[in-house]
C-alpha cells in the first residue's frame, strides 16, 4: 500500500493540471466569443473619417484627394468609386443666400441637370459643422428637394475633406477628370451676384461648363483657376 501512494499522488495531479488546463482553453475560447459578440460593427462614418483624416490636400493638375462621405441617407460614397467617370463637387449650405439664387435663378438652376444627362458624376457637399448654418440631415433634404438636386448631397461635419480641398465659400466648385486628376477649383460663375446679372466681364462665363467642355473634346482646361465667391464654409472652429 505504501508503495502505490505517491504513484496514486501523482496521477491525481495529472488530472488536476489536465482539468486546469482544459478548463482554462474552454474559458479564453468562451471569453473571446462573448468579446466578439458584445463588439459593435463600426459605423460608416467612424470608418470614413479614420480614412479622410489623413487626407492629402487638393491642388489644380494632381489627383484629387479621395474621401468617403455619407449621404443624406447614410450611405457611404467615396470618390474613387467613380474612377473613369468625370465628376463636379459642389460645395452646398442650404441656408446660404447665394446658394439660393444659383440654384434657382443663377448658373446651378441647370448646369447641374445638364452635366448629369452627359454622364458626369455631381455630388453636392456640406461642411457646414453641427449647430452652424446649413447643418444636419433634415435641413439639407429639405433644400435639396426644393431645388431639384437629384444628386447626392454628403455631410462633412467634421470638415476634413472642405479642409483639404480648400473650399471657402458655397457654392464653391470642384472638376475631376476621368482620371482622378483635380481640373477646375472656383466659381461656378463670373457673376458674383450668383444670379448670373453681373459678369465681371460683361459677358457671363459659366467655368464648369467650359471645363466639362474642355474635357469632353480632349481639351486642356482654358481658366483651371478662379476665386470663389459667396457665403463662408461654416466649418468646426480649430
Amino acid at each position: 500500500m505504501r508503495a502505490t501512494v505517491p504513484h496514486m499522488k501523482l496521477v491525481l495531479l495529472a488530472a488536476v493540471a489536465v482539468a486546469a488546463s482544459s478548463c482554462n482553453r474552454s474559458s479564453s475560447g468562451s471569453s473571446g466569443a462573448v468579446t466578439s459578440a458584445a463588439q459593435p460593427p463600426l459605423a460608416p462614418a467612424s470608418a470614413s473619417g479614420a480614412t479622410n483624416a489623413a487626407m492629402p490636400k487638393a491642388a489644380v493638375g494632381t489627383k484629387a484627394p479621395d474621401f468617403t462621405l455619407a449621404d443624406l441617407n447614410g450611405r457611404s460614397v467615396t470618390l474613387s468609386s467613380f474612377q473613369g467617370k468625370t465628376v463636379v463637387l459642389e460645395w452646398f449650405n442650404p441656408g446660404c443666400p447665394f446658394v439660393r439664387k444659383a440654384h434657382t435663378v443663377g448658373s446651378l438652376k441647370d448646369t447641374p441637370g445638364r452635366a448629369i444627362a452627359q454622364g458626369v458624376v455631381w455630388l453636392a457637399v456640406n461642411s457646414a459643422a453641427p449647430g452652424k448654418q446649413g447643418a444636419g440631415a433634415d435641413a439639407n433634404r429639405k433644400v435639396a428637394a426644393e431645388y431639384g438636386m437629384n444628386y447626392p448631397v454628403l455631410l462633412d461635419e467634421a470638415g476634413v475633406v472642405g479642409r483639404a480641398y480648400g473650399a471657402t465659400n458655397t457654392p464653391n466648385m470642384f472638376v475631376i477628370d476621368p482620371q482622378g486628376t483635380l481640373v477646375y477649383r472656383g466659381a461656378i460663375d463670373n457673376s458674383p451676384d450668383a444670379e448670373g446679372q453681373s459678369p465681371t466681364d460683361g459677358k457671363l462665363v459659366n467655368y464648369v461648363d467650359e471645363a466639362l467642355s474642355a474635357l469632353k473634346a480632349h481639351l486642356p482646361v482654358k481658366v483651371p483657376e478662379t476665386k470663389a465667391y459667396g457665403c463662408g464654409v461654416k466649418y468646426a472652429s480649430g
